[in-house]
């Protein structure tokens, strides 16, 4: 894991979102710019580089430069894996003093009230916060394959509630289906959780994971429709739609090659 920094580094805001990214600099911009101009301003954006290749590192320290009011952290995660990056950007913001961590991902676009509405879903009593994920609408894709992964997703949500593995002794409650690039929560859930599993996604689907460790802790988590992220279909677009979702169905599809940029 990332070591610590020195003391002389600011704490960061009470909430505090960790993007993991690994050669995204076709994309990342956007992300960024999408969390600047969000509505509720006082968080603080921790970017994890998983060892980026590309100008990645770059792009993300010039955004730094050029919006100095905006609170943005790059740091390192050198074991490769969407669990490991998430785990360290997440951890950075509770041992920082962060009250509530949320996540996205550098190939996403957050909606203008994303944090916004993340803050009013813990205001209301949430500690732990499932958002809703669309379909980017810049990449390409018809409005009727828009909603036809839309209803895959709703699908995929149904059977992960009545699937043998969301299953067993200890939940306090339903299966959530947790977007890993839209979710939120509470920074000592997270920790007493265990967190995401510092794992690569060819291994395991850290979100699903997390969800079902939280659910042994607390039934203080809901899925939030107003808490929106618009995200890649680039998957979809290179496996097609059932190929990624049996990948997202415990990997039964396993094509050579996961990182698709």
């Amino acid at each position: 894991m990332t070591a610590p920094l020195p003391d002389s580094e600011p704490p960061v805001r009470a909430l505090c979102v960790a993007m993991p990214a690994l050669n995204e600099e076709k994309l990342i911009r956007q992300s960024l710019q999408a969390l600047a101009t969000q509505l509720h301003k006082d968080f603080t954006l921790v970017v994890v580089d998983n060892g980026s290749t590309d100008a990645t590192q770059a792009i993300v320290a010039d955004f730094a430069r050029i919006h100095p009011a905006m609170d943005v952290r790059l740091i390192h995660e050198p074991q490769k894996g969407t669990g490991a990056a998430a785990d360290t950007g997440m951890r950075f913001g509770a041992l920082k003093g962060a009250r509530w961590l949320a996540r996205t991902d550098a190939d996403c676009l957050p909606a203008p009230d994303w944090t916004l509405r993340i803050m009013e879903a813990f205001d209301d009593g949430l500690e732990m916060i499932a958002g809703q994920l669309n379909p980017r609408l810049d990449e390409g894709l018809g409005r009727a394959s828009r909603w036809l992964m839309l209803l895959a997703v709703e699908v995929a949500s149904f059977f992960g509630r009545i699937r043998p593995g969301n299953k067993g002794e200890g939940y306090l409650g339903p299966y959530q289906m947790l977007p890993g690039c839209n979710m939120a929560i509470t920074a000592e859930l997270y920790l007493r959780s265990g967190g995401f599993p510092r794992t690569s996604i060819e291994d395991l689907h850290e979100d699903r994971a997390l969800s079902n460790s939280v659910r042994k802790l607390t039934r203080a988590y809901a899925l939030r429709r107003n808490v929106v992220v618009f995200g890649s279909s680039r998957r979809v677009q290179a496996w097609g739609l059932p190929n990624t979702l049996a990948w997202y169905a415990d990997h039964r599809f396993r094509p050579d090659h996961v990182d698709i940029r």
